[in-house]
């Protein structure tokens, strides 16, 4: 089993630090696959900057996803997740899908806790669009990036753990995510001091796919998902060019 794990930001120790939390849920016969962006901005934390990260995320599908069996797309807000369910013959899941999915199985509304204060409306489009809007009780951005959250993980656990009680006290929100690459791994510190479920995106993420690839895999045969007409196109990677032409 060959997983592509894929993080369309620029920051290749983002990439190692998710690498780390999700491969004590491998299965023995696992490899991962970790690409880090090509090109494009090294945090995602703007609409501006996602924009650019779904072109690197599917670039990076078309150059390293031959041979592989899954897709984890390790970046939350999922830039490019459905274009790469278009794209691709196999299971392709995101951080914030997977969390926002398992947040909904724990509880009646659910909170998101991340960092940048750009991310709450685009993270309330993202859980809307999947068909979770009516169950996002808040989204609580704190103001450290995640990046900076990854590079003083201990100084930041009192700061998370308040934002996830806020949310708790504040919004009635049942479960929480702890969304970002840059906070892979630090739910299970943050828990001891919240009395609701808090939930790691990374480890969601990682999980929700192994149980994808459990399943037989039924790929679209039409609508929005479904392979889409082959196109010739100008100015891309030789990879994505002949991913389009022959998808």
């Amino acid at each position: 089993m060959r997983i592509l794990v894929i993080n369309p930001n620029t920051m290749p120790e983002m990439t190692a630090l998710v690498a780390r939390v999700i491969e004590p849920y491998l299965p023995p016969d696992a490899t991962m696959v970790p690409v880090t962006g090509r090109f494009g901005a090294h945090y995602i934390a703007s609409r501006s900057a996602s924009v650019v990260a779904a072109h690197a995320a599917l670039e990076a599908f078309a150059e390293h996803g031959q041979g592989c069996d899954g897709v984890y797309l390790a970046c939350f807000g999922d830039p490019g997740l459905l274009a790469l369910k278009e794209m691709a013959r196999i299971p392709v899941i995101g951080m914030a899908e997977a969390s926002s999915r398992l947040a909904a199985q724990k509880a009646a509304r659910f909170a998101i806790v991340t960092g940048g204060e750009r991310w709450g409306p685009m993270l309330r489009e993202f859980v809307g669009s999947i068909g979770l809007g009516e169950r996002l009780a808040a989204v609580e951005t704190v103001a450290p990036t995640g990046a900076d959250i990854a590079r003083d993980p201990d100084g930041s656990i009192a700061m998370l753990a308040e934002a996830c009680r806020l949310v708790a006290r504040r919004d009635g929100a049942g479960a929480v995510i702890l969304g970002g690459a840059g906070l892979a791994g630090l739910a299970a510190r943050v828990q001891p001091h919240v009395d609701v479920p808090v939930i790691c995106s990374a480890e969601a993420g990682i999980r929700m796919l192994l149980e994808a690839l459990d399943q037989p895999l039924h790929k679209p045969r039409s609508g929005d998902l479904a392979l889409p007409a082959p196109v010739t196109s100008t100015g891309l990677s030789d990879g994505l060019t002949r991913l389009l032409a022959r998808p």
